[in-house]
């Protein structure tokens, strides 16, 4: 009971940082595969740099496969409505989807990057929903802020509790 309450207190106070810069900025440092993310690093709490590497890699491939995807097939169009059934746009929209999930899985498998929500920022992208450079550039740097607040704070807990902590420590501590 204690895990599950700390693991989703802590998963809302990461996104609370990101929803903050969000809310400050007006630009779009919430995105839905951020809370996946969130919910990971909250899970399993240990902070390495592979894994730091590993969330914001995938999201950086998720984001430029996204771009090129759309940019490629898809430029202009955004399913941002119900599209018409069998429509050209609706055409683009999924074979620009299909290349850009394609392309970011393989990417993260060649690169040892693996992090599911990738998929989903990938799909953010080319769908045409932050398909600009400065919006790709955004999900950058709100998955990299993430991972570092998460770093920062089990830097502190070590400190605080030392690394010897069952979350904290090397070994694979589960509920």
């Amino acid at each position: 009971m204690r895990r599950r309450l700390g693991t989703s207190l802590y998963a809302g106070l990461l996104f609370t940082v990101l929803g903050t810069v969000a809310w400050a900025t007006g630009r779009p440092f919430v995105f839905p595969s951020l809370g996946p993310s969130a919910f990971v690093l909250a899970f399993d709490r240990r902070s390495e740099r592979e894994r730091a590497v590993r969330v914001v890699g995938s999201h950086l491939i998720g984001g430029l496969a996204g771009i090129v995807a759309w940019t490629v097939v898809a430029d202009g169009a955004a399913l941002t409505a119900t599209l018409t059934a069998f429509s050209p746009a609706g055409l683009r929209l999924t074979a620009s989807a299909v290349v850009s999930l394609v392309a970011t899985s393989w990417a993260m498998i060649a690169t040892g990057t693996v992090h599911p929500p990738a998929c989903a920022t990938t799909l953010i992208v080319s769908l045409g929903l932050l398909s600009t450079p400065a919006e790709v550039a955004i999900i950058v740097a709100s998955v990299t802020v993430l991972v570092a607040f998460h770093a920062g704070i089990i830097l502190a807990f070590k400190r605080l509790a030392g690394d010897t902590h069952p979350l904290y420590g090397r070994d694979d501590a589960r509920d």
